[in-house]
């Protein structure tokens, strides 16, 4: 079975839309693992379920349950302090490789203390050679760059901090 990148892109917006977190996919030579979560359950790594083989191209489970929350008491991340100090998150909207210039050796998209507005792009997440645009989604100024250029990112892992404009103490115009 053959893919194109278009296939593949096409398969991760489907998984993307659903409500699995682990999909697997073997026919012939390919095997296509995807996980929402970043990490693959080792107990599906085999083509038998309860001693059933699957048929290639089946997945392999459903959803994958998603890790409970922090108990009252426990530490809290850092998105959330951030949160608390008034910053506003970007995160990226996909699983892919970050990269904070339009090519290597150009100055980045965005740096400490850049006014940003809604469609201001701050980065780019590629993968399999597509690249998609991420813009900063409000009005601010960048507070904080937490990832790096050229990680691998998973959807919704923090990027950038913002100070909105409507914070106290934001940039926003006076009037």
């Amino acid at each position: 079975m053959e893919l194109t990148d278009e296939d593949v892109l096409e398969i991760l917006n489907l998984i993307e839309q659903s409500h699995f977190d682990f999909f697997r996919l073997e026919s012939g030579d390919l095997n296509l693992t995807v996980s929402k979560g970043g990490y693959v359950p080792t107990a599906l790594g085999t083509a038998s379920v309860a001693g059933q083989d699957k048929a290639p191209g089946t997945p392999l489970a459903g959803p994958v349950p998603a890790p409970s929350p922090p108990a009252p008491g426990e530490e809290i991340s850092a998105q959330e302090t951030r949160a608390r100090e008034g910053l506003v998150p970007i995160t990226a909207s996909m699983v892919g490789t970050f990269y904070r210039a339009p090519e290597p050796g150009a100055a980045p998209f965005v740096e400490v203390g850049a006014r940003v507005d809604q469609d201001t792009t701050v980065g780019l997440i590629e993968v399999m050679k597509v690249f998609t645009s991420i813009s900063a989604g409000l009005t601010g100024t960048i507070a904080e760059i937490v990832a790096t250029n050229a990680q691998f990112v998973e959807k919704g892992e923090l990027l950038f901090c913002v100070t909105p404009d409507d914070a106290p103490g934001g940039g926003g115009d006076p009037q």
